[in-house]
Order: C-alpha cells, then structure tokens, then sequence
C-alpha cells in the first residue's frame, strides 16, 4: 500500500474523504430537519412537502412575517421600478400590518422596496400561502383572497396609471394580481 503524507495509505484518504462527504450531508439533512420543525411551529403549517419548499427556499422563520407582504412587493415591481407613491403606500401599509419602524420586519421589507428580490420570494410566498390554505375552510380562504387581492389592488392603483393621470391598473400589474389569485386555488 502507498504511503502519502502523514502515514496515510490512498486508500485511507479516499475514505476519508468519503466520511467528511457523509457528515457534511448528515449535518445539512438535520439542519433542514430543524428548520423544517421551526417553521411548523411558528406557520402552522403542517403539509411536509410544502414544508421542504420552504426550507429550499431558504425561508426561515423569521421571515414568515414579512412573507405576507411579498404581494404588496411583487405588484409594486410590476412595472419595473417603485415610484414615490407606491413606496409610500407600501410603507403604510408595512406600519398597517404591525410592523414598527426599526423592526426586523420593517427593515426586510424595506430593503424589498429598495432593490427588488429575488423570483424565489414569490415562490416561497405561494408556498406559503397554499400552506396556510390548507388550514382554512372555503369561507376563510376566500376572505383571505380577497383580502390580498383587495391590498395588493391599492398598491397597484397607487401610482395612478400612466403618468399618474388615471387609476388604471397596468398590464404587468394585472398579471401580477392573476399570479397571486392563482395561489388561493386548490
């Protein structure tokens, strides 16, 4: 047998290697273990699969709250840019929902507002959001629905249109909406 540096045969470090391999993958599986029982906890939800959605997401459970305004997010970067009306209907709307200035929350949703996220929050949000569905009944849901819809909608209206001249919702906006009503379905 080959000796290499330090006594060691080929052979042992190759297995070596292989050992370092499994535990590394051994450390990740109970670090998503953990963290899919954190967000178990704090959501509710109790759908593994969407669960591990979320973990692969890297939603952590800090984030749940500020998860919930991800459609006020998304509509407000329909067009492609945040103007002055719709950053300040978002920021009420931040405050609105709880979330004092300074705030851990405040300050992620913030930063949303500043440089738009990443597509995988919407992901994580539709996640989320079938999650929390499979919790409601009929009547529930569609009161949540509507309830996004309707906040989401007045982000939108915000700006008012083209050159501010009108209340009309843009196209990308539209889209945007139909995106999180597709959501709510089952």
């Amino acid at each position: 047998m080959k000796k290499i540096g330090g006594g060691r045969t080929l052979e042992d470090a190759f297995f070596l290697k292989q050992d370092t391999k499994l535990v590394e993958q051994l450390k990740l599986m109970e670090k998503m273990k953990e963290s899919k029982e954190a967000l178990r906890k704090v959501s509710s939800i109790k759908n593994d699969a969407i669960l591990k959605k979320l973990v692969a997401l890297d939603v952590r459970p800090e984030m749940l709250v500020s998860l919930s305004l991800v459609p006020l997010i998304e509509i407000a970067w329909a067009d492609g840019a945040i103007d002055a009306k719709e950053r300040e209907a978002m920021l009420k709307a931040v405050v609105d929902a709880g979330f004092e200035k300074g705030s851990i929350n405040y300050t992620i949703i913030e930063s949303w507002i500043t440089h738009h996220p990443p597509a995988k929050l919407l992901s994580a949000w539709q996640h989320y959001t079938h999650g929390l569905c499979e919790n409601l009944n009929e009547e529930e849901r569609k009161n949540f629905c509507k309830k996004i819809i309707d906040r989401a909608t007045a982000i939108a209206a915000a700006s008012g249109g083209f050159l501010g001249l009108s209340n009309k919702i843009s196209k990308a906006e539209k889209k945007v909406i139909d995106t999180l009503k597709a959501a709510f379905e089952k």
